[in-house]
């Protein structure tokens, strides 16, 4: 009898012990996980499926890419994955603007405020991308506006069966013209159809297509930004956001900037500087406020040439979004050299390595840190992104 009861007394005891074990929550820590092998797909000619994303020097892995597999646990545990894998798309050109193929991992070498990181990750294969047309249709491109549109549509016409372009115009609001698609006679009536419009919300439609469109899109991604640079009427974004929240994707923008100075917007020419404004008031011609009526605005009047330094303002802006993103900017002195410049644009997209790396020391949420890729080869021009966000993931928002 007293055995009886010392065994039951026993079993009791495992039976609490056991209890109170599966109610407590266990943070379980995982290793850092390698670079995810990227599977090819059939359907893609030489492609891959969607390679780790940069989101502010981490990242997500895509639909369709293996995830690391945690440990077996019950349902009340709460695990843990950290990764700071940062990877980015690659150009490497030679001296007349031509993709150099071939490379190898052994090729690059990564630095990080200097300092050489070792290459975890490389791709080198051609793939299809997606890529946002966005058309400046504000009141000082309306001269150019014809010259946009053939622009455009000679992009839309380096397209491959797999490429997919959207179309996006701003004027003081933005437009969306067309999803994402490959169907040349629906991107080439969607450019057809962007008219002119009041004011230039230039930062917003950058910000919009960043943050609302491209970041819901895997793969290889850009931007191409017809404009003058020039920002009138923006409220929810500026020229600091827009440079910081190039730093925290993998969309390049290649600013193709039209010279609209020239055609009398930026002083020199007629009506004195003015352009019409619903933002910032002023007087300007009869003419100008008959204009300005119209279109349910006030005008802005400067002297003449005073506008000079809003244009120098974006000229600098557009560089330093090529530079941020690791894209190029463009001058559109003539369709001929456009042509040419967007044949390089579509190959660069479809060729580039991707590389990525685990920073050696961790870092503050919000620090920037700066980038340098060499490649092991004389004469070779290489374009990429010089510095990310450490730590930040914006990509929701």
């Amino acid at each position: 009898m007293f055995r009886s009861l010392a065994i039951l007394a026993c079993f009791g005891i495992l039976v609490i012990s056991a209890s109170a074990q599966s109610s407590r929550v266990r943070v379980v820590a995982t290793p850092t996980p390698a670079p995810p092998r990227i599977q090819n797909d059939p359907q893609i000619s030489g492609g891959e499926r969607n390679a780790p994303v940069l989101v502010g020097g981490q990242t997500r892995t895509p639909t369709g890419v293996p995830s690391p597999t945690p440990p077996a646990t019950d349902e009340n545990e709460v695990i843990k994955v950290e990764t700071n894998l940062v990877t980015m798309p690659v150009s490497v050109l030679d001296r007349d603007g031509r993709f150099i193929s071939g490379l190898q991992q052994k090729d690059f070498k990564i630095f990080e405020n200097g300092v050489e990181q070792s290459v975890d990750y490389f791709q080198s294969v051609e793939q299809p991308f997606t890529v946002v047309l966005l058309i400046d249709v504000s009141p000082s491109t309306r001269y150019r506006i014809e010259e946009i549109h053939q622009s455009a549509i000679s992009f839309v016409n380096q397209l491959r069966p797999n490429d997919r372009v959207m179309v996006i115009s701003f004027d003081e609001e933005v437009h969306i013209l067309s999803q994402p698609t490959n169907d040349r006679n629906q991107l080439r009536r969607a450019i057809q159809t962007s008219a002119f419009g009041d004011g230039t919300s230039l930062y917003e439609a950058v910000d919009h297509a960043l943050n609302r469109e491209l970041n819901r899109i895997q793969g290889r991604k850009a931007i191409v930004l017809f404009t003058d640079g020039v920002d009138t009427t923006s409220r929810r974004a500026t020229m600091e956001s827009n440079l910081r929240d190039v730093e925290e994707t993998d969309v390049l923008i290649y600013p193709i900037r039209y010279d609209t100075a020239r055609d009398g917007w930026g002083g020199g020419g007629w009506g004195g500087g003015t352009y019409p404004n619903p933002r910032r008031g002023g007087g300007g011609t009869v003419l100008d406020q008959i204009i300005a009526g119209i279109l349910g605005g006030s005008v802005r009047t400067m002297p003449r040439g005073g506008m000079q330094g809003d244009y120098e303002t974006g000229r600098r802006y557009l560089e330093e979004l090529a530079l941020n993103s690791g894209g190029r900017k463009f001058e559109a002195d003539t369709l001929a050299n456009l042509e040419a410049s967007f044949a390089g644009i579509a190959e660069e997209l479809r060729r580039q390595y991707s590389l990525g790396y685990y920073p050696d020391k961790a870092g503050e949420s919000g620090e920037r840190r700066q980038i340098t890729i060499r490649v092991n080869r004389p004469n070779v021009v290489v374009r990429a992104k010089n510095s990310y966000i450490f730590g930040e993931n914006r990509a929701s928002r």
